[in-house]
């Protein structure tokens, strides 16, 4: 079983690693310094077992990656109080569980939600330990072996029960947000988590088995459309958003997961583009994929986690 697990979700991995966003597919890795992260929290998970290789950073795509995330942090942007609503997001990058997509995915989606009033917190959570060369990193991963790779559909709850650490490390986010609630004027009860490809992932394992992580709310993006199992009772609202023409998550067994959390009664908002690709992000494409934060906000807004905007 063990191994039947760790097939998945290498296979997995390699899918995510193969989608990189559709706007520059040819844009090179290149080593840069760590950057300047200032006001990042280390949460009390301790170093990542077994992974000497040290954190690590590259640019591509115009963006900024980390790999070798070692040991968790998180990092504060908080609102203006003026315009703060009381509520705060977990933020959750993607990279396939290999590599944070710490700028697209991160910074860029916490900053969009503090300027509308939102404390927003990226979670730099450890990741599975890569080649320390970069080049070797680069190189396009080698095909799973024949009968071992499930489609990433299937493959999603497999991937789930192999990220232990990762929730772990939001489960650590949920806490250190909840002793400093008063602190940085959030209500405890409108905590919530946004989560992008493998990061999506993590929010939805953090919420199925996360234990007291419980968020108020949860954001899916480019994080499949395919039922996780049984939904609880007190499930939180559910916001998806997803491209028809994503290559690692094709729609060919409909919206099984909307229909879950129908069937226990919970809210569900799906937004499915017809283009976008996978990956997209922040990044400013003429899909109208783009408009995905608009809508988040929109959402969030009609649930009373984010105060209307003079546009809305």
């Amino acid at each position: 079983m063990m191994r039947k697990t760790a097939r998945r979700a290498l296979a997995i991995t390699a899918l995510l690693l193969a989608s990189a966003p559709a706007l520059a597919q040819n844009d090179k890795m290149v080593g840069i310094a760590t950057p300047a992260q200032p006001g990042a929290i280390t949460l009390n998970t301790g170093p990542l077992p077994n992974a000497p290789t040290p954190e690590s950073w590259h640019s591509q795509y115009g963006s900024q990656f980390a790999r070798n995330v070692q040991v968790a942090t998180l990092t504060p942007f908080l609102p203006d109080p003026a315009k703060a609503s009381g509520a705060a997001v977990i933020v959750a990058p993607g990279g396939g569980f290999r590599s944070l997509s710490m700028e697209n995915e991160g910074w860029d989606v916490a900053k969009a939600l503090a300027a509308r009033g939102v404390a927003a917190f990226v979670l730099k959570y450890r990741l599975n330990q890569t080649p320390a060369d970069l080049a070797a990193f680069a190189a396009p991963p080698p095909p799973p072996s024949a009968g071992a790779a499930p489609s990433p559909q299937r493959g999603t709850s497999g991937m789930m029960a192999a990220i232990d650490p990762q929730i772990a490390d939001a489960r650590a986010a949920f806490a250190l947000v909840r002793a400093n609630a008063a602190k940085w004027k959030i209500d405890p009860a409108k905590i919530g988590m946004v989560g992008f490809s493998a990061g999506a992932m993590l929010t939805m394992a953090t919420t199925l088995r996360g234990g007291d992580a419980k968020p108020a709310f949860i954001g899916s993006v480019y994080g499949g459309v395919t039922s996780l199992g049984d939904v609880p009772a007190d499930a939180p609202p559910l916001f998806l958003a997803i491209a028809a023409d994503d290559p690692l998550f094709p729609n060919t067994g409909g919206f099984s997961l909307v229909e879950s959390w129908r069937a226990a009664k919970r809210p569900v908002e799906l937004h499915y583009y017809e283009q976008g690709g996978h990956g997209f992000g922040m990044y400013p494409k003429t899909t109208t994929s783009t408009g995905w934060f608009d809508a988040f906000a929109r959402w969030m807004t009609m649930h009373g986690w984010m105060k209307a905007s003079p546009a809305q």
